[in-house]
């Protein structure tokens, strides 16, 4: 026994002279201080960091390891990602939380508010046909519903699609999503002139029914599952949230979902993926490319929800301000506040919140019905 730790001591000491541990240990320090420092997804994010540090130590007993004589003992990380990443049910459980969270009061009140939603997710087609040009059909799939900006998405058609880039495809979600407020404006304005950013677009309070939103949640699954099958899990998963916030009779267990339950499987989800940060693993060429193609994906969504919103206002009398459209993508609610504080910083009296979190809420349901689209069309 005692040799054998001599032994594993000896072996480590040789691993640290590879430099791809170090690599790895700066990136994991990296999203850790982005968690803290920065405020980005730090329920995310600082797990997430901690666990590349943590599987990335030479033999570590967080994964998996080989013994000479070919016997395996299990790592707890890895016991964890077949327990609750494997089959997908981490990021199903995370949905109810997210569902129990969304008031999809807004978009009610302005049902036409959610084809925005859809043109938003122009960026997962568009990225898709990029990557098939240089990954096979089910990774460029995955790679692709990075651009729901939609993180228990991502993990979940990854998943499904059994996908090698996995920890990559995770990381460019997550980031880029906590970099929203840095992406969106600059796409934005863009493609925007000043005249459209101080287009009011006053809120209209419409009183919404009980029965309506009890029913709303039931009938998007239903549709949802016509039209993307595959995606009855995702979607079905996320409407239950809602309906647990909407009935009415378990306002506790609707809180439990919205904090408690929310907050703890983001944890247990941001450490697990970490499993798939291995340095073998994630230090690749493929690597920096895949996160180029997940912001083409974000930049691209963004566009598409600007650009329909402005081919509208070719044919409406009452003209929509065109930023609400890039709030299309599913990035809730970090999107529709950013095209909320565009609006401001051009007319402190252009408020554009409800409108924005409308199309958000419209996306979020748009890109789950993406990646199911997606699972359809390649599973």
């Amino acid at each position: 026994m005692i040799f054998d730790e001599i032994g594993s001591l000896f072996i480590n000491a040789a691993a640290l002279s590879d430099w791809r541990y170090w690599v790895m240990w700066l990136i994991g320090g990296l999203l850790i201080y982005l968690a803290i420092a920065k405020d980005m997804e730090p329920t995310l994010l600082l797990p997430l960091g901690f666990g590349t540090i943590l599987v990335n130590i030479p033999l570590s007993g967080a994964i998996d390891q080989v013994g000479a004589n070919g016997q395996v003992t299990e790592g707890a990380l890895s016991t964890l990602f077949n327990a609750g990443i494997a089959n997908e049910l981490f990021p199903l459980i995370l949905f109810i939380g997210i569902g129990a969270m969304i008031d999809f009061g807004p978009v009610l009140s302005n049902p036409k508010l959610m084809i925005f939603g859809a043109a938003a997710q122009f960026g997962i087609f568009l990225t898709f046909c990029a990557a098939s040009m240089f990954f096979g059909t089910n990774d460029a799939a995955s790679i692709a519903v990075i651009g729901a900006a939609d993180g228990p998405t991502s993990i979940f058609v990854s998943q499904m699609l059994n996908s090698k880039y996995q920890g990559a495809i995770m990381v460019a979600a997550y980031s880029y999503m906590a970099l929203v407020p840095i992406i969106q404006p600059p796409v934005i304005k863009a493609l925007t002139t000043r005249k459209e950013r101080l287009i009011r677009m006053p809120y209209k309070q419409v009183e919404i029914s009980k029965t309506t939103r009890i029913l709303f949640p039931i009938m998007v699954t239903i549709v949802a599952g016509i039209i993307a099958p595959t995606s009855v899990a995702l979607i079905g998963f996320l409407m239950f949230g809602n309906l647990i916030r909407e009935c009415g009779v378990l306002n506790s267990l609707s809180e439990t979902a919205q904090h408690v339950l929310a907050n703890l499987v983001t944890i247990f989800l941001g450490i697990t993926i970490a499993a798939n940060m291995q340095a073998e693993q994630f230090l690749k060429p493929e690597t920096l490319l895949i996160l180029c193609l997940g912001l083409v994906a974000f930049i691209f969504d963004t566009a598409g929800g600007v650009l329909f919103a402005k081919f509208l206002n070719l044919f409406l009398k009452t003209k929509i301000n065109p930023m609400i459209g890039a709030a299309g993508i599913s990035a809730f609610p970090m999107s529709g506040r950013v095209v909320h504080k565009l609006g401001l910083a051009e007319d402190k009296q252009n408020y554009l919140l409800m409108q924005a979190i409308g199309v958000n809420v419209s996306g979020q349901i748009a890109s789950v019905v993406a990646g199911g689209l997606i699972l359809n069309f390649f599973l």
